[in-house]
């Protein structure tokens, strides 16, 4: 065929063998498995411990637009779950009460939701520790 001259079956087998040198699967002997089990576990640790020296590093900041990014972010979701789950649906119930017939703005909950969990921790880390029974073993 010419230069390229390989199949998706290739491609496939490639990255399953690079799976399995990044994971350890598919290696029998049980040394070789703790070894790799231990440099991932150090890699994540590495990972983890330049992330909280980056954190101190904002929290330290003078500059509000440093330190306060994460707080703004906090108090506006729960700003907007406090509007969109009793601000809006209250007012709402209390015209209708009175005889007014009105609707108010809606936030996109699905977005929100996505940025408020993320920010509480609830992302795809989090079930993989918990999966793998490691959370809290640092």
């Amino acid at each position: 065929m010419g230069m390229v001259d390989f199949s998706l079956g290739d491609v496939g087998d490639v990255l399953v063998k690079a799976r399995e040198a990044i994971t350890g699967e598919g290696i029998d002997d049980p040394v070789k498995k703790a070894e790799i089990s231990l440099k991932l576990q150090e890699l994540e640790q590495a990972i983890n411990l330049g992330q909280i020296e980056v954190n101190k590093a904002e929290a330290k900041n003078p500059n509000i637009f440093v330190a306060g990014w994460r707080p703004f972010i906090g108090w506006v979701g729960g700003a907007a779950l406090a509007y969109s789950f009793i601000i809006a649906p209250t007012a709402v119930w209390v015209a209708g009460l009175n005889g007014v017939a009105t609707t108010l703005p809606t936030i996109d909950t699905g977005v929100l939701f996505n940025l408020v969990l993320a920010m509480l921790g609830f992302g795809g880390l989090r079930t993989y520790e918990k999966l793998k029974n490691v959370q809290g073993n640092h």
